[in-house]
């Protein structure tokens, strides 16, 4: 059975999803069979397996890093926020329901076979299992019934690393607090400190690292300076959705309120003067190289919001000027003519869409869930840049959607993907710009539209994303006490 370690975070976005992406690297590369594990994980940005199942993000990074095959039982719990109170509940890659906040809290223990399972599974062809909480394990009104934070560190008897971000200030407040609202036998499972997200001199921090273990008792596994990896984030305080300034190509993306699978657009960071800006108000949008709407949990309510807000007006705009503007998934439908959801897959209702496509989406109640892969045959307008590129993604929709006479894609084994209509096109593909030969031919075109010439040459996503999982896995090591991690997943501490 495999021996497992647990990362708990004082917060959201602390840094645990990168720690333990980094401590499945070096395990890996120290020659272990490790694994991710997550009970359960909340999050718009999801992931279709081989087997077409659904799971977070996180864990399919954490699995990339670890060089192993993803899976649900690496995440059997998904939960996936459809309105402020309520979430679409997915167990073992499937679609259970919507359930309300409170009573998804009142069933969750429901949930704990299925979480077993896919632990023991795990812990039967690995040596070390890496297992990730959720948000701060001191959430007190929370704590009846936990299944992913001390719940599950119990569950799987666990020693854990207690995280915290010193770059959002009160480090001590922080680990020093959470140490304290633990309750003793709690307390006891925490083995080590961790002090990210460091800026500076670290010789600067020695009298921190002195205080955190007088006080708190435990041990500092580490002080891990800040980071610019360049990895997908699931999370809605990721930096990547912070404002940022405009490059010689300026592409940006409109951030619904439900946002979901931003990382389709992450491939574009990867190429130097080129920026990737996430706007909220006609005030912020300007006029871009490139406008992207990426995919929503809620598409008739984030239609809705863009017409309120004005947003839906500037778009327009912008395509009577001839910026091209480009939909996956939930953006895809965005720019159709309609979108109905009769069986009230996400809440129900019909709306006008924005009628810069000519496609009518209906919502059914099976999700579709694939892996997908093609080439796109655009024949005309700005997009006809990528006719011939090959791409390769996957599909997590419940609309269809009807009446493109000119698709996009034509997928590999027959069937056509997608649509387009001079400089506006879409797709349901997740993925479909990550291969070097779809995003640099993008470049290119847009480098061209603006009388330059791109020298560059285009960046595989998922061979960028090995050399960022080396580049985190270093980094940890040397920042790192890896023979007290070591220890600590021996059992050999007290």
């Amino acid at each position: 059975m495999a021996k497992p370690i647990m990362i708990q975070g004082t917060m959201s976005n602390a840094g645990k999803s990168l720690f333990a992406a980094a401590l499945c690297r070096i395990l890996s590369q120290d020659g272990y069979r490790v694994v991710p594990f997550k009970s359960q994980n909340m999050a718009l940005n999801s992931f279709i397996t081989r087997e077409g199942l659904e799971m977070g993000r996180a864990q399919v990074m954490q699995a990339e890093a670890a060089g192993v095959e993803p899976s649900v039982l690496m995440n059997p719990i998904l939960l996936k926020p459809t309105t402020d109170r309520g979430s679409q509940v997915i167990v073992n890659g499937e679609v259970m329901g919507d359930l309300s906040a409170s009573d998804y809290f009142r069933r969750r223990k429901q949930f704990l076979p299925d979480i077993l399972r896919a632990y023991r599974a795990l812990s039967e062809r690995s040596d070390i299992i890496v297992i990730e909480g959720a948000g701060s394990p001191v959430e007190l009104n929370l704590l009846k019934d936990d299944i992913v934070n001390m719940g599950m560190a119990r569950l799987a008897d666990a020693p854990v690393l207690l995280i915290g971000d010193i770059d959002r200030g009160g480090v001590f407040a922080q680990l020093l607090g959470t140490l304290s609202l633990l309750e003793p036998a709690d307390r006891d499972r925490v083995k080590g400190l961790v002090v990210n997200k460091f800026r500076g001199d670290r010789s600067l921090f020695d009298d921190g690292v002195r205080i955190l273990e007088e006080r708190g008792g435990k041990p500092v596994a580490g002080v891990i300076p800040y980071m610019k990896i360049n990895l997908d984030d699931e999370d809605s305080l990721s930096e990547k959705l912070r404002p940022s300034c405009e490059g010689i190509i300026d592409i940006a993306v409109i951030r619904l309120p439900k946002l979901s699978n931003f990382t389709d657009f992450d491939v574009f960071t990867q190429y130097e003067g080129v920026s990737v800006r996430y706007v909220s108000a006609p005030r912020q949008l300007g006029t871009p190289d490139l406008l992207l709407l990426p995919g929503t949990k809620s598409t008739i309510a984030d239609l809705r919001w863009l017409r309120a807000c004005g947003l839906e007006t500037a778009i327009r705009r912008l395509v009577t000027d001839g910026v091209p503007v480009f939909g996956v998934c939930g953006g895809y439908q965005l720019l159709g003519h309609s979108v109905s959801d009769p069986c009230g897959a996400e809440g129900g209702g019909e709306t006008e869409g924005m009628g810069l496509l000519p496609v009518r989406t209906v919502f059914v109640p099976q999700k579709t869930r694939s892996r997908t892969q093609g080439s796109i045959t655009c024949g005309e307008g700005f997009f006809s840049a990528l006719n011939g590129c090959r791409f390769s993604g996957y599909e997590i929709h419940m609309g269809v959607s009807e009446g493109n006479e000119k698709p996009f894609a034509v997928l590999d084994g027959g069937g056509q993907e997608g649509c387009f209509r001079e400089n506006v096109g879409g797709s349901y593909v997740h993925g479909i710009f990550d291969s070097a030969e779809v995003s640099e031919a993008l470049i290119r075109a847009l480098y061209a539209r603006k009388g330059l010439s791109f020298d560059g040459t285009g960046i595989d996503r998922d061979c960028f994303r090995q050399s960022q999982y080396d580049l985190l896995a270093d980094t940890v090591r040397r920042n790192a006490d890896m023979d007290l991690i070591y220890r600590i997943i021996e059992g050999k501490t007290k």
